[in-house]
């Protein structure tokens, strides 16, 4: 992966894309005012540049609750017992490989990783914190924090001045 600079219209395509993947090449073109095949050439290299990391789509949580039931949101500080690196390498990588982990952070200062997890219900969350957690997780201190409500959630980042 090329290191590339980004100028302003490739801001404004990143931009774009990351509030709304599924616009045509047209519409994204008309919107940061460049030509379709310009706008088409512009992304495949950001793409390729490893800028758009990947396209997804960004389910509804109320209503796969009403379809599915609410499950648990679970934010999990997570200290460990040994912090070499490969001690760090190991947790990190057993914590990635469960579906149920939304997202994995290394911190500091505090605890070693902070976790988010979605679980069914409280009989997931116990098997997927003994998986976790214990046997030989080198897990020392595990904190967690139901959530009960979600008042944002986004994935985007302020590539535009702040107003």
């Amino acid at each position: 992966m090329k290191s590339i600079e980004l100028d302003a219209i490739d801001l404004q395509l990143l931009d774009s894309l990351q509030h709304d993947a599924s616009l045509s090449n047209v519409a994204l073109a008309e919107m940061v005012n460049v030509s379709p095949p310009t706008c088409l050439r512009r992304v495949k290299r950001l793409i390729d540049d490893g800028w758009i990391e990947r396209q997804v789509a960004v389910l509804n949580a109320d209503q796969l609750g009403a379809a599915l039931g609410h499950g648990l949101t679970v934010l999990v500080e997570v200290s460990l017992d040994k912090q070499g690196s490969e001690h760090l390498d190991a947790f990190e990588a057993r914590a990635v490989a469960l579906d149920a982990v939304q997202q994995c952070w290394r911190v500091s200062p505090g605890p070693d990783f902070m976790l988010v997890l979605q679980a069914r219900d409280m009989p997931h969350y116990l098997s997927l914190s003994q998986n976790l957690f214990t046997q030989d997780a080198n897990v020392r201190n595990v904190k967690a924090f139901f959530a009960t409500k979600r008042a944002k959630f986004t994935s985007t980042w302020p590539l535009r001045p702040a107003l």
